[in-house]
């Protein structure tokens, strides 16, 4: 018999930004679809219409794909299985609704609000008691006749245990007497997620749902469903929740940050996917830094914890940092070049040149700006900065120091990297004084900070001949040396 091809999809609500637990899902879907050479899907489930946010499919879609994690099939790519949005099958979840009810699973309720109201217990809790399980099938033709509002309801039996295997829970059970006889159809003729998300897994051949462990209990309403169609359950798996701290869940209502809010921030896209994957699964090799292929390959269930996981935005940071390590010049200004743009350096000085002065010095494009805009905010500073007690300098080093150095670089015919080095050591010897007294004392007279993103030499060759003299002709005068 020839084994059925893995299919996974990801069905987020269009109810604004993409959460980062959401975006979890849908990459551990897309990499256990990937690791067994099957599909991933993407559905748009948008049948709750009060909370529909304009704009929030077509951030879906970018943000799938800016992440890297493309779907197979999908409202914008296609597919054999659609629609693949919700609002769209209506028609079929109404021709199910009524198999459901033929079968003995669901049965048409038209309780007003009022009547369910008065079923509330002095806690406020309310629970349908199935009064319209019992109307005769003459007392519903007449009220569907008549143009009586109703819903649909699933009639979960009033005994008995409901029980399943997960992949990362184990065997989960639920008594039928902690479930409530659900809506199904709602009166506006919108389908629920529970019925929803049953029918179109079913029809769009679903073999593995990857969800949150917060459907672990309602899992058993579903498999009622399936059972009463005939139906083959999927295999389950319930993914642990990303908490924001010990006792918080992360979550999109408190807003918490998404995957755009942290690429707005600068942080590396590839950065973000991966630590992302780290919430909740652990590789057997205990490797942090991966590509998504890396990930497809090594991704494994075994790994995947039952614990919460928490969000640790400096780890982020720090995994954003090595990307970017590794980035050559070149690439490292096209991707922060929005963020060169917000600096005050933007057009007036060597972008790859700044590229290899940061590349080891920052986490996240979004801290370009804060540490190259003092090469355009160079003014008065305390002179207390010459004095470091490690470097052994003070005033008086520094005095000795700036004009012998300025005469030193007046007189330079190249000003690169290396002829400043050289140049620089051999005037170290000159004065008899340690590398880091006349170093120091020259970093503080061209950038007037404690600390630059790279040392004199760096320096002074990105700022150029001329500016560098400027500078260091203000400290000069500054300190009254002569």
């Amino acid at each position: 018999m020839k084994e059925q091809k893995v299919r996974t999809r990801f069905a987020p609500s269009p109810t604004g930004y993409l959460h980062i637990g959401g975006l979890r899902t849908a990459l551990y879907g897309y990499l256990f679809a990937k690791k067994h050479g099957g599909d991933f899907i993407l559905r748009i489930e948008d049948t709750d219409l009060q909370r529909y946010v304009e704009g929030s499919v077509e951030i879906i879609y970018d943000t799938l794909k800016d992440a890297g994690i493309l779907y197979d099939e999908g409202p914008d790519v296609g597919g054999d299985f659609g629609p693949y949005v919700q609002s769209e099958r209506r028609d079929i979840y109404h021709k199910y609704a009524q198999e459901l009810i033929r079968r003995g699973g669901a049965y048409y309720c038209f309780c007003d609000k009022e009547r369910i109201e008065s079923l509330r217990d002095e806690n406020g809790n309310c629970r349908y008691d199935k009064h319209c399980l019992h109307l005769s099938e003459k007392e519903i033709e007449e009220k569907l006749k008549s143009g009586v509002p109703y819903v649909i309801r699933q009639n979960i039996p009033e005994t008995g245990t409901g029980s399943y295997h997960d992949l990362v829970y184990g065997d989960i059970s639920v008594d039928f007497k902690d479930m409530e006889d659900g809506i199904l159809i709602k009166s506006d003729g919108m389908p629920t997620y529970n019925f929803a998300n049953v029918v179109d897994d079913h029809l769009m051949g679903i073999t593995h749902v990857i969800r949150g462990s917060e459907y672990l209990s309602s899992t058993p309403k579903y498999n009622l469903m399936y059972d009463a169609f005939g139906w083959e359950r999927p295999v389950y798996i319930h993914l642990p929740p990303i908490m924001k701290d010990e006792r918080h869940k992360l979550s999109k209502r408190n807003g918490d940050a998404s995957y755009a809010d942290f690429v707005e921030k600068g942080f590396v896209k590839e950065a973000i996917v991966n630590y992302i994957a780290l919430l909740g699964w652990s590789p057997k090799e205990n490797a942090e830094k991966m590509t998504l292929a890396e990930m497809v390959e090594k991704f494994s269930l075994d790994g995947i914890s039952k614990s919460p996981s928490i969000f640790d935005e400096t780890k982020m940071r720090w995994l954003s940092g090595e990307y970017i390590k590794e980035m050559s010049d070149e690439e490292f200004v096209s991707r922060g070049l929005e963020f060169f743009k917000k600096s005050k350096v933007y057009g007036k000085y060597d972008l790859n040149k700044l590229a290899a002065l940061l590349k080891t010095r920052v986490e996240t494009f979004g801290e370009i700006p804060e540490k190259v805009d003092f090469l355009e905010e160079f003014g008065p500073y305390d002179p207390a900065l010459f004095t470091h007690k490690k470097m052994k300098t003070d005033l008086e080093v520094a005095k000795k120091v700036l004009p012998a150095a300025r005469e030193l670089l007046a007189s330079l015919p190249s000003f690169d990297f290396q002829t400043l080095h050289d140049e620089l050591m051999a005037l170290v010897a000159r004065l008899g004084m340690k590398n880091g007294q006349v170093l120091w004392c020259v970093r503080v007279a061209i950038s007037g900070r404690e600390s630059t993103p790279g040392g004199v030499m760096e320096l002074a060759e990105i700022l150029g001949k001329e500016e560098t003299l400027r500078r260091m002709d203000f400290s000069i005068g500054m300190i009254g040396a002569k």
